[in-house]
């Protein structure tokens, strides 16, 4: 049975989702739209990772140091740097997505059971098999999962681009690339999904840079680039380590 906990977890996800999608509707259809959608969809966010991160242990120095390698950590004080930030519209869509498909899960596993009917059992004698609507859901759900996470790697790359040239035409504060390239960071030795997303922007970039139509200079200042975000990051930046795994 579903807990308090549970259910708040479930709200801030619903939350995120509904000021999200009014904010980014705005956006899309380039209308005016106040700031507060965007700090409501965050405030969505801290409550969901905020209760996910307190299901842990004691803190203790070891577990610190565990915790900054959770991914629910690392999204949680990503989301305070958001919330406390000037809006940037497309640190929304990570969350968007992550909260799409923890709803998604909530609607099957808690709230369909409330409403809709058990199928059949398999078997006679056997449990009782979920709603057909719920099975759909969850292929779907299956399905789509590793592309969502695909594209939300993607989309990290492109808000770092994005706050990178922010900050070089004074949008947004120095410290806005300076916090999430250490997030990208950590995501680059902890996810599978950010090291294949490195891999295609490194090789498209570098396939660009060194185009015949562009001056050899382009692809020389690409490649002392690359250098000084091996030199920064470990030289997994470029050749990431293949057994890890998400």
């Amino acid at each position: 049975m579903a807990t308090t906990q549970h259910y708040l977890w479930a709200g801030g996800h619903f939350l995120l989702l509904l000021s999200g999608f009014r904010y980014l509707l705005a956006w899309i259809m380039f209308k005016s739209v106040s700031s507060w959608w965007y700090k409501a969809s965050f405030l969505g966010a801290l409550m969901s990772y905020f209760i996910t991160c307190l299901q842990t242990p004691q803190p203790s120095m070891a577990y610190v140091r565990r915790a900054l390698a959770d991914e629910n950590v690392q999204y949680f004080l990503l989301a305070i740097f958001w919330w406390t930030s000037r809006p940037v519209t497309f640190a929304l869509l990570p969350y968007f997505v992550f909260s799409l498909f923890h709803a998604l899960t909530f609607t099957r596993t808690t709230l369909m059971p409330q409403f809709l009917p058990p199928g059949p059992p398999l078997a006679a004698g056997g449990p009782p098999q979920p709603h057909p609507l719920a099975k759909r859901l969850h292929l779907w759900v299956k399905a789509n999962y590793d592309t969502a996470m695909r594209i939300v790697a993607i989309t990290e790359l492109v808000i770092f681009a994005r706050v990178v040239f922010g900050a070089l035409l004074f949008r947004n504060s120095l410290m806005m690339p300076l916090v999430f390239a250490n997030f990208l960071h950590q995501r680059y030795f902890h996810s599978q999904f950010t090291r294949d997303a490195v891999t295609l922007a490194d090789k498209r970039i570098t396939d660009l840079s060194n185009h015949p139509s562009l001056p050899p200079v382009v692809g020389q200042v690409w490649m002392r680039a690359r250098e000084l975000v091996a030199r920064w990051g470990g030289s997994a930046v470029i050749e990431p380590a293949a057994a890890r795994r998400d």
